[in-house]
């Protein structure tokens, strides 16, 4: 009796833990296009080298009192790039207007890169 407790504790903790790094770490939470200007591309890292990216898209903030105007405002865009040969794209648009296709995750592994963001195409350069 006292076994079967032990080995059916055991089977759901391990279970738990599977489910919860499945959703935290491999389950894509969102996908999505942003747009913007490419800020820059690097590979970098101690350990595990990654390519990291920022991306710069400016707009207008509207006016929330009657004695502001409108101005323009800039929201960065940080991801990672897992694939090569996207990554080696990127690399060459520095400056240049593009449109990405990411992946957001709920957590990062060191070897996919530092942000939840990952970028997994090129859909447009401008």
């Amino acid at each position: 009796m006292k076994r079967k407790i032990i080995f059916w504790t055991t089977a759901i903790l391990v279970l738990a833990l599977a489910g919860f790094i499945f959703f935290r770490f491999f389950f894509v939470f969102g996908e999505g296009v942003k747009a913007g200007e490419l800020n820059f591309v690097v590979y970098k890292g101690y350990v595990f080298k990654t390519y990291e990216g920022r991306l710069i898209q400016a707009g207008f903030r509207g006016n929330n009192t009657k004695t502001v105007a409108p101005a323009v405002q800039s929201y960065e865009f940080d991801f990672s790039v897992t694939d090569k040969a996207i990554a080696d794209s990127l690399m060459r648009c520095a400056g240049k207007t593009v449109e990405l296709s990411y992946k957001e995750y709920l957590g990062v592994l060191p070897w996919r890169g530092k942000q939840k963001y990952v970028v997994d195409g090129i859909l447009a350069v401008h």
